[in-house]
């Protein structure tokens, strides 16, 4: 209506100015052309809406076929089924060319990754601090040195950072130092079997999977744990360490160089174990948790050497 004119005036008139001299609403006339244009189409066959494809698709499919057929390799995916269509002169949309395979059975088969329906018995946790530590790596940005690497080293108890590192290097040297930090600090120092009985859970990372790596910390006596494969949630503590760490630290401040980094690291890992409430035990810091674990430990050693 609002492309036609008037044959006295020779002007075209819109939509609303029509309605509003004739007294209509504009939804009826939309309503009886959307109703006139469904029985005009009644006849014509429905086909998919937008642009039509460079050929029908049985000739697509066809063509799908051929290029299958002459590949020298098997299980191609469809992206590169659609390449070599493209190489062919042959101009059509990934999409539609999955469509096809799908519908036809041609998609490449792949093989579903086997997992146990639980691999462990739920739960990572520990009652006592000491008895196992997880650790894990991520990485960050520096503004005048690049890309950075950041290792920690985490109990499974009380959640207290026992060990932080940054460096520019990846290296199983550089993830061992969390581990260190943390023997000194509670096992008394780096000798070999001092932390006896300690477990360590990583995941398999080429750096904490490395010979130099475990041969160290068997050494000390720690007995490696790694998760399972495909199973993240078995380094669950040191995982959620991690994003704390992100949310709290490395999403919020910019570091200059890796030693501003590495600094920083040291002290917000001392204000964590001093600060953050732990709602499993009550509510209480992890230096509490350790504190109160230790004076229990004590008080029983105490008894045991008097009793005897």
């Amino acid at each position: 209506m609002s492309q036609a004119h008037s044959i006295s005036t020779r002007r075209r008139y819109g939509v609303s100015l029509v309605c509003e001299v004739w007294q209509l609403p504009r939804a009826t006339v939309y309503r009886h052309r959307t109703t006139s244009s469904a029985a005009a189409n009644e006849t014509q066959p429905p086909r998919r809406r937008g642009p039509r494809g460079a050929a029908p698709d049985h000739v697509l499919l066809e063509s799908i076929r051929a290029v299958i057929a002459s590949s020298p390799f098997t299980g191609e995916g469809y992206r590169k089924i659609w390449a070599r269509l493209r190489i062919r002169g042959i101009r059509t949309a990934a999409r539609r060319v999955r469509r096809i395979m799908k519908e036809n059975s041609l998609l490449a088969p792949q093989r579903p990754v086997q997992r146990d329906a639980r691999p462990h018995d739920g739960t990572i946790v520990t009652e006592r601090v000491d008895e196992v530590w997880g650790t894990d790596m991520t990485q960050t940005f520096t503004t005048t040195q690049g890309r950075a690497y950041v290792f920690i080293a985490v109990d499974h108890c009380s959640g207290e950072f026992v060990g932080t590192h940054a460096s520019s290097s990846a290296s199983r040297w550089e993830a061992l130092e969390p581990i260190r930090q943390g023997v000194t600090r509670h096992f008394g120092g780096v000798e070999p079997g001092v932390a006896a009985g300690l477990k360590l859970r990583h995941d398999h990372g080429s750096n904490y999977m490395a010979e130099d790596f475990q041969n160290e910390i068997r050494c000390f006596g720690i007995t490696s744990s790694p998760a399972f494969v495909r199973q993240p949630e078995g380094n669950g503590v040191a995982e959620r360490a991690i994003r704390t760490l992100k949310e709290q630290l490395l999403w919020v401040r910019h570091f200059a160089t890796v030693e501003d980094l590495r600094q920083a690291l040291a002290a917000f890992a001392a204000e964590y174990n001093a600060s953050w409430l732990r709602e499993r035990h009550g509510h209480k810091t992890p230096d509490q948790i350790r504190g109160e674990q230790k004076a229990l430990a004590t008080e029983a050693a105490t008894e045991a050497r008097l009793a005897a």
